[in-house]
């Protein structure tokens, strides 16, 4: 009998306690095992180590037959169903004596539902290095989130440490422009088991004094490393993979300090040009998806901040932000949105930095973009991004997707770990069926139009 995640919590799902079942799912255990026997099966990809939902009918546990290997991707087990009562602390059901079986679809399944199943059902052809040279150069290639380089580092901050290259892989993947992005709240969140989280507040004038060292490092970096900063719609069509160019950015508008006076300091002063409202504390500007909730969502003061940020010509990053505050966002601002990292999933547990497509649709209804980002918790391969970022154009549209590869800030691996990665997620996505001028699109091109029309 198989068992689908739509029926947890009706009849469906409790009239089957006792029998033989087939469930299919991702393994969440504690971070570093590599083989258990009990664990948690999820309906979605945790989107960091060890995250899971926090509602009791949003999980199965697991209890195997003999040590299961935790591989990136879904699984299928079969296993004896329980069904036990809401207990605080403890999944609804429970899956014993279970046993890994073939992942479930494979015979007569067609590209494109292979490709937007999930990640271990990538089945896409090689595809001629020549055909996806061909899709980038007629693009400006962009990623929407970056901290290429190591300048989000506190420990490299601090010691003033040599920076990582950035032009040279630029260069030899044919990435044009980065959108790369201090980190404002660093000094007050750390990696609490497993997940990042805010464990103090902030002195008076700490954050806005860390900020200005953070755009002077990125400045230093530009200048040592030959990249071109953009502070124009011109500026970004020039880009080119010779003349690799920075796009500076923000990751959480903490360095404020809740004055919207200094965005128009920051645009001047450190050619600011896209900004992301919040990280990874509930600041003055709105509620974050990985804390709950204080605000409602966008605050008044998080709103003129929009407003400033359409006047002046800097892109609005709604990253991190809960559906409540993108909702309000949406509603204030006259310019398009950007959703920089983020990928898809029909039901995110608590606290996740997943998006439902509701979400997504509330970004790309300003004209706006999400980026898609590459963990390897959550896409394994090239492939499984490329089948990502089907899945996120099935819901929004071709014209609203972009990557965001968040390098070197995700908190494990990447699958797209240096911009020389570039050509082969070109292919994967000419592999799935996009287009060349659709694969254009979401390498970079989307997100110009967008650039283009907050400078506007």
């Amino acid at each position: 009998m198989l068992i689908r995640w739509d029926e947890l919590g009706s009849s469906g799902a409790d009239v089957a306690d006792g029998r033989i079942v087939t469930v299919s799912g991702y393994l969440v255990a504690v971070p570093g095992q590599k083989r258990a026997v009990r664990f948690l099966l999820t309906q979605e990809p945790g989107c960091c180590p060890g995250c899971a939902p926090r509602d009791p009918r949003g999980t199965i546990e697991i209890e195997a037959h003999a040590p299961v290997p935790l591989c990136v991707g879904a699984v299928r087990l079969s296993g004896v169903w329980h069904v036990r009562g809401a207990a605080e602390g403890h999944a609804r059901y429970r899956l014993a004596d279970a046993r890994p079986v073939d992942p479930p679809g494979w015979a007569g399944i067609t590209r494109r539902r292979a490709l937007t199943a999930g990640p271990l059902m990538c089945l896409a052809a090689p595809v001629a290095p020549d055909g996806a040279r061909a899709a980038m150069e007629a693009t400006t290639t962009v990623d929407l989130h970056s901290h290429a380089g190591g300048i989000a580092s506190m420990v490299r901050m601090r010691s003033g440490s040599a920076f990582g290259p950035v032009s040279v892989p630029m260069r030899k993947g044919g990435m044009a422009a980065v959108c790369l992005a201090v980190v404002s709240d660093s000094p007050t969140h750390r990696l609490i088991d497993g997940k990042i989280r805010p464990y103090r507040d902030p002195d008076p004038n700490e954050l806005y004094a860390y900020g200005q060292l953070a755009f002077g490092r990125l400045h230093d970096m530009a200048r040592t490393q030959g990249l071109a900063i953009v502070t124009d719609a011109e500026g970004l069509r020039a880009a080119a993979a010779g003349k690799p160019s920075v796009i500076i950015a923000a990751e959480g508008a903490d360095f404020l300090e809740g004055q919207p006076d200094r965005v128009e300091e920051a645009y001047k002063r450190w050619s600011l040009r896209h900004l992301q409202l919040t990280h990874y504390r509930v600041n003055e500007f709105g509620d974050i998806q990985t804390e709950p909730p204080v605000h409602g969502g966008l605050t008044d003061t998080g709103a003129e901040v929009i407003r400033r940020c359409n006047r002046l010509g800097i892109v609005v990053d709604v990253a991190h932000g809960t559906f409540d505050l993108v909702k309000r966002a949406v509603a204030v601002t006259t310019k398009p949105l950007v959703l920089s990292h983020t990928s898809l999933a029909t039901r995110p547990s608590r606290f996740s930095r997943l998006i439902v497509p509701e979400h997504g649709r509330l970004v790309a209804q300003t004209g706006g973009v999400i980026g898609v980002w590459p963990p390897v918790s959550v896409f394994p391969t090239m492939d499984a991004l490329a089948a990502g970022m089907a899945r996120m154009v099935d819901a929004v549209g071709v014209d609203h997707v972009g990557l965001g590869s968040d390098m070197l800030g995700l908190v494990g691996p990447s699958t797209f770990p240096d911009y020389d990665r570039l050509p082969a997620l070109a292919e994967a996505l000419l592999g799935a069926g996009f287009s060349a001028i659709d694969t254009g699109k979401i390498l970079g091109g989307n997100y110009v139009r967008v650039f283009e029309a907050c400078m506007a």
